[in-house]
């Protein structure tokens, strides 16, 4: 007799497949590429830049996983990892969810809610790259126009200020050290540019866990 799967073992064996099959699907790409033209790669270039380029996303990656999942809980974890651009758009928009409901992610409501938002933020997504290829051409000289270059530059600042407030009023003491952290690194290290954002999130993440866990033992939390 079939054995029926609990809500969270679908997820993670739904979650698996469809997260090696994009996988897959990115790896075929160069492959039918390099069969349709008849071309290789130059084997001893990609191993040196794989050398130089690969270990900087592992440890990207591994980060990520382990400060993004508690936050988007399973389900939006997979589906996130999936379509990609978690720090500026899933994210947000499972934490505003999240807190909208007053549920946590690693809650079986919490578990839903943030897979439906990420779900709908992916078509929301997807349907306005769609309008934005089919009217590119028309708007391109409104969107151009340096009047309204004020405005796009500040979109992501007013996004993550908005949940910044609401999370940093929430604990404010743990809020400081990320928070002094980032402002130290961005002014006194000018490497440091909106390029480097998808590295120091997990970064601040980390720093933010030590920090809370040395406070939580200190008996200031």
């Amino acid at each position: 007799m079939k054995k029926n799967l609990s809500y969270m073992d679908s997820v993670h064996r739904d979650g698996r497949i469809w997260n090696i099959g994009v996988m897959i699907l990115l790896l075929l790409f160069p492959v039918a590429v390099a069969l349709a033209f008849g071309v290789l790669p130059d084997w001893n270039a990609l191993v040196i830049g794989l050398l130089a380029t690969a270990p900087m996303y592992w440890a990207v990656g591994a980060i990520e996983t382990v400060t993004f999942v508690p936050m988007l809980g399973a389900g939006g974890s997979y589906l996130s990892f999936v379509t990609g651009n978690i720090s500026n758009l899933k994210l947000p928009c499972a934490l505003n969810a999240l807190e909208q409901n007053q549920v946590s992610a690693n809650s079986e409501e919490g578990e839903v809610i943030s897979t439906i938002a990420i779900a709908t933020s992916s078509i929301v997504t997807t349907l306005i790259i769609i309008l934005g290829v089919i009217l590119i051409v028309p708007l391109t000289p409104i969107l151009s126009a340096p009047v309204l270059q004020p405005a796009f530059e500040q979109i992501l600042p007013a996004l993550f200020g908005g949940l910044g407030v609401a999370f940093v009023s929430k604990n404010w003491k743990i809020a400081v050290a990320p928070i002094c952290l980032m402002l130290i690194l961005f002014v006194f290290v000018p490497a440091l540019d909106a390029s480097t954002v998808g590295i120091m999130v997990p970064v601040s993440a980390l720093f933010t866990i030590a920090v809370a866990r040395i406070l939580y033992k200190r008996g200031v939390l």
